[in-house]
């Protein structure tokens, strides 16, 4: 028998004390376990199957269109091939049928994933998802959670695995308004469930991880996330001894038909609701499975006078141009955003002819290369950064580059192995980065942007509003001036959105306000940050506007207000851009090439008669149409900058040019805004030197050194994987085009 306890250790419970505290402990638990089976029932079936239309309004508060239509037809588990109910079972829950009805570790471990920020993740088995989707409704409170919990337990004792399956399969939302496998089938493939490949049901099965992001017909910038989780389902299969590795080996990838449309979400009103939707999960202002519940009331941004004017402007500019004799018209889509700075609102976006005719929404894909649109994010790093050239010479607009077509761009003295053409193969000799700009010269962007640093560039373009996932945005490195990344046209008008505003972002929102009964669900906070400094982005606009009055952008004027831009073509001419904004505004119009049957990408050669499409076409012309009507009665307001040190304008806007035309300048001159060919006007004499001339910078030699380059600077082209290994091959040939 031990003493008495003293000093510190009084302050302790005995081991009497603890061991009585964790008993009792203990059997409160098993108490209330025993107490939430007994009382909490299976419930009748929620009707998710009783789903309420959602009402989404323009911004003065008339409607914009209703969702919410049930497509469900349930099968018996004798209709659903082995294969395929395996390949959800590989996709969801590979021990189905030999676990309990709950994975309490599974679900700790996703809490604790979604709590240190490693992703929303679900714990859930089938059983427990089964339970949600059948007969609960879809909010994430500890009190559904609860319920969840019990009722699986209590259905896997009372019902069959089968029939747990079966309820599953026939339950699960599939995207395209598709509730259950048989549904699914149809609206994918056009087929009854019974009649599914195992290729066919691994798609299915993928899809029931993200509906709406993994419909490749919505979302083609998507595909490799698609494929990769489809070879995940598949591999699963082999690894479960379902699928032999000869059968996985020969499967190939089954492409989903194209989605069909509600009559109520034809026009324009299929695209709208389709963004404001995916901006309401990507958000995580409402999950899509509670979306799907429906019963919202959503206000949004958008304002019906300024989304008219869209689509009169695309109308009248180029869709009434198109003939259907001509096979080129037949591929040719347009997209287009409109941001007002000051508050981040979307007020209008294109997203195509109408949702019924094409299903992708051209305004939020992210397959299409922004070509020179992206060159004033690598002159905004330059001034934010302070660059200098490889000589140390200051990066402003009135630093002189050279630039030769094709010239091979150096770091340290070294060639990179990246050495861009010019559009028509065009020589400029000196130029100034004002002049680069305006002509869209490659080679002096080239050279900006490997003298910027290729990182630095990703993180003002991150910065300004390109989202840090987007397609080859990492990857291209020494590219990456060229615009080979594939932001949307919505994230571009983010970007030109925060020039704009002087280089303070705002994140852009579709949604002014969500209720529901008469609950109001709360809105994220969108902090406006400062994306670089206001010098750097004042100083880009001065050359925008530059490109304007001036270059390749003058179709822009017809807006009849101050305005600043930057034209843009694809690699092979896929896709012509025009990014511009007034003090007030700020839009983006892209046409893209898209073959209306394989949904290829396809040049815009010959399209509504023109030889080619730039920019300064149909881009810059609907853009202005769009932003005269927008601000029609506005004030005509005028741009207040504040330009960094060394930025003024020169009194010569002409550089000194020694360098000869080459011979390409006579036979392939540059094609102005309007179609119409330019040629510069020839020198005579000397040109008179500006007041206070620019240092004179070093110009690499335009051959590469005999030694190998010692910086990677890899020739990633426009145009995805097949053109970045076609363009491996041939390492100095050209990327994109202005």
């Amino acid at each position: 028998m031990s003493g008495p306890r003293t000093g510190w250790r009084r302050a302790l419970p005995s081991w009497r004390t603890m061991l009585g505290t964790v008993l009792l402990f203990l059997l409160l638990v098993i108490g209330a376990l025993i107490a939430g089976y007994l009382l909490v029932d299976i419930p009748p079936a929620n009707s998710a199957a009783k789903a309420q239309s959602n009402v989404y309004l323009y911004s003065d508060g008339t409607e914009l269109a209703r969702d919410g239509e049930v497509n469900r037809q349930n099968v018996r588990l004798s209709q659903i091939p082995k294969s395929v109910q395996q390949a959800v079972l590989a996709a969801e829950d590979r021990d189905f049928y030999s676990e309990s009805a709950v994975d309490p570790a599974a679900m700790l471990r996703a809490a604790w994933n979604t709590v240190t920020g490693k992703g929303k993740q679900s714990g859930s088995t089938i059983t427990q998802q089964y339970v949600k989707n059948y007969y609960l409704a879809q909010e994430q409170t500890l009190t559904r959670k609860t319920k969840e919990f019990f009722i699986a337990v209590k259905l896997d004792r009372e019902v069959s695995k089968d029939n747990i399956l079966l309820g599953y399969l026939n339950s699960s939302y599939y995207g395209r308004n598709a509730y259950g496998i048989q549904a699914a089938a149809q609206a994918y493939y056009g087929r009854d469930s019974e009649q599914l490949t195992t290729a066919q049901g691994a798609y299915l099965a993928t899809l029931l991880n993200a509906p709406s992001a993994y419909d490749l017909t919505a979302h083609p910038g998507n595909r490799a996330r698609v494929l990769a989780r489809w070879n995940y389902v598949l591999d699963g299969m082999v690894k479960q001894k379902w699928l032999s590795p000869a059968e996985r080996a020969a499967m190939r990838f089954p492409a989903p038909r194209p989605a069909k449309t509600s009559p109520g979400l034809t026009g324009q009103r299929g695209y709208l609701v389709e963004a404001v939707k995916d901006y309401l999960t990507d958000h995580r202002i409402l999950g899509e499975a509670t979306l799907r519940a429906g019963g919202y009331r959503i206000t949004t941004t958008l304002s019906k006078r300024r989304q008219n004017a869209f689509v009169t402007a695309v109308n009248t500019r180029l869709m009434d141009r198109l003939d259907d004799s001509r096979p080129a018209d037949r591929n040719v889509r347009a997209g287009g955003a409109s941001i007002d700075p000051r508050n981040g609102r979307v007020v209008a976006l294109y997203g195509g002819i109408d949702f019924a005719k094409q299903y992708v929404n051209s305004a939020t894909r992210t397959d299409y290369q922004v070509g020179s649109t992206f060159k004033p994010i690598v002159f905004a790093s330059a001034v934010q950064n302070r660059a200098t050239t490889q000589d140390g010479t200051p990066i402003t607009p009135n630093t002189v580059y050279d630039g030769t077509n094709k010239r091979m761009t150096v770091s340290d003295g070294h060639a990179t192995g990246f050495a861009p053409a010019n559009e028509d193969d065009r020589s400029y000799g000196p130029i100034t980065v004002t002049e680069a700009t305006d002509k869209s010269v490659n080679a002096v962007y080239a050279q900006m942007g490997i003298d910027v640093g290729p990182d630095k560039v990703k993180d003002t373009a991150v910065d300004l509003g390109v989202p840090a996932d987007t397609p080859s945005l990492a990857a291209s490195r020494g590219a990456i001036a060229l615009g080979t990344a594939t932001p949307s046209v919505l994230d571009m008008a983010q970007v030109y959105a925060t020039l704009a505003q002087h280089g303070s972002r705002r994140p852009y929102t579709l949604v002014d306000k969500v209720t529901r009964s008469d609950e109001e669900i709360e809105l994220p906070d969108r902090e406006r940050i400062d994306a670089v400094p206001r010098e750097a982005a004042d100083t880009t606009t001065a050359m925008l506007r530059s490109v304007v009055e001036g270059g390749t952008g003058t179709a822009a004027q017809g807006a009849g207000r101050p305005a600043a831009g930057k034209t843009g073509t694809a690699e092979e001419d896929k896709a012509a851009w025009f990014a511009g904004y007034t003090p007030d505004l700020a839009t983006v119009v892209a046409v893209l090439g898209q073959n209306p049957d394989t949904a290829a990408q396809e040049p815009l050669y010959g399209a509504a008669g023109l030889a080619r499409v730039n920019g300064g076409d149909f881009p810059a012309e609907i853009w202005a149409d769009y932003t005269a009507a927008a601000l029609s009665g506005r004030p005509v307001r005028d741009f207040d900058l504040h330009l960094a040190d060394g930025a003024e304008p020169s009194p010569s806007e002409e550089p000194s040019d020694s360098a000869s035309p080459s011979p390409s300048d006579s036979v392939s001159p540059t094609t102005g805004p309007s179609g119409t060919p330019t040629t510069p006007a020839p020198t005579t004499g000397a040109p008179t030197p500006p007041a206070t001339l620019p240092p004179s910078p070093t110009f690499p030699t335009p051959t590469p050194p005999t030694t190998e380059p010692t910086q990677d600077f890899p020739t990633v082209g426009p145009g995805g994987d097949d053109f970045e290994r076609r363009l491996r091959s041939r390492w100095w040939t050209a990327m994109s085009r202005p």
